[in-house]
């Protein structure tokens, strides 16, 4: 194994009936900010949940934020926490409430054009308001990290930053919270999990035989429950055990001591800001794709993985692979994800264009060896047709 330190303070709340316990993981004196995206919050009562939670703490409320959360948006609502002097942050969603309002946090005592934070990856970030959260939608992690993901849409651009400074005082897991979501953000929540825990374990041997067997366990649970989460009628044990291996895969557990790719997320990226696919989505497609042209350096890995997840033992290496790399494409497409470009109306046409954003992006030495260019993103775009 690598050398690596491990760092997480945020405190998980996991359980049926937890919003109540905001009363007590708030201060008493806080001036909170409730962020949120669409209108499911407050159709499915968990608003009003939140609100009574809060008691007689002053609180104002800032909703609409976005899947793939835009900085246009986000300003707006680093200019009301101002404004209105909040000074604690309570997010109410999914990954991309969750990630918005991380970048809320660091931006609004910042000093400068807060573009900056994602130019610098957060790397310019000094302090950052306290923030909680409380999941509704499992699928990135974000509860329990310390990274954000924000969309400029002026500029087609989708950034990144990282800081301790916004790890999220604590988050609520109350797996109920996730009965009423449509079967697309559920299945999106399944293929995004599966590829974070992939990204930090699809790499090359380090002996990490812990992080292994850790993410090898958290992938076959999500193929154990995603068709069940997906297409049948909502029951709180397979709820529960997909919003903790959510958590779970990127909370830097699965990744400590080992090497992480992440190449499939950053050529990812330029499809859902050129052409609005959903997070996940890209992640279908170009998933597969990424790990047959790089199968080469994965080997070891890729056969690790059909092995250990899949159960593939016959054939030749290639053939090995071939299989675990199908059975990967087939998983994704029983949850109703397509896995192909032209799936989604996107032809070899535009592939001059995700290239040269990538390139405009810095995204040309990607990947556990950084030898993933310009060139080999071509392939995999190619590839994903």
């Amino acid at each position: 194994m690598l050398n690596f330190e491990f760092q997480n303070p945020t405190r998980i709340v996991f359980g049926k009936e937890t919003v109540a316990q905001l009363d007590t993981l708030i201060p008493k004196n806080a001036r909170v900010l409730i962020l949120y995206g669409g209108q499911s919050a407050e159709r499915n009562g968990t608003l009003a949940e939140v609100r009574t939670a809060l008691g007689q703490r002053e609180y104002r409320e800032f909703g609409g934020i976005e899947p793939n959360p835009s900085y246009e948006t986000l300003l707006k609502a680093i200019e009301q926490v101002r404004t209105e002097k909040l000074d604690f942050l309570l997010a109410v969603g999914g990954g991309s409430v969750i990630d918005g309002t991380k970048f809320v946090a660091a931006a609004e005592s910042f000093n400068g054009d807060p573009w900056q934070i994602l130019q610098t990856f957060g790397g310019a970030v000094t302090q950052a308001l306290p923030l909680g959260v409380v999941v509704t939608l499992p699928a990135t992690g974000s509860e329990m990290n310390c990274g954000a993901v924000v969309t400029r849409k002026s500029t087609k651009t989708k950034a990144f930053f990282t800081t301790p400074l916004v790890f999220p005082q604590f988050s609520i897991l109350d797996p109920t919270k996730t009965y009423t979501l449509p079967a697309r953000q559920l299945a999106n929540g399944v293929v995004d999990s599966f590829t974070h825990i992939v990204e930090q374990y699809l790499t090359y041997p380090v002996d990490g035989r812990i992080q292994d067997r850790l993410a090898e366990g958290l992938l076959q649970t999500l193929i154990e429950i995603g068709p069940k989460v997906v297409k049948e009628p909502a029951d709180y044990d397979t709820r529960a055990n997909l919003m903790w291996t959510a958590t779970m895969a990127l909370n830097g557990l699965v990744g400590a001591g080992v090497p992480q790719d992440w190449a499939t997320h950053l050529v990812g990226h330029e499809l859902t800001a050129q052409y609005g696919l959903d997070h996940a989505q890209t992640l279908a497609v170009l998933l597969p794709s990424m790990l047959d042209v790089r199968r080469d350096e994965k080997r070891a890995k890729l056969l690790q993985f059909a092995e250990r997840v899949w159960g593939i033992t016959q054939g030749s290496e290639d053939q090995q692979i071939d299989q675990a790399i199908a059975k990967t494409r087939a998983f994704f497409e029983t949850l109703g994800v397509k896995t192909r470009l032209a799936d989604y109306g996107i032809s070899a046409d535009a592939i001059d264009g995700l290239v040269r954003q990538l390139e405009v992006h810095g995204m040309t030495a990607l990947g556990e060896h950084q030898n993933v260019t310009l060139e080999v993103s071509r392939k995999v775009y190619e590839a994903s047709l």
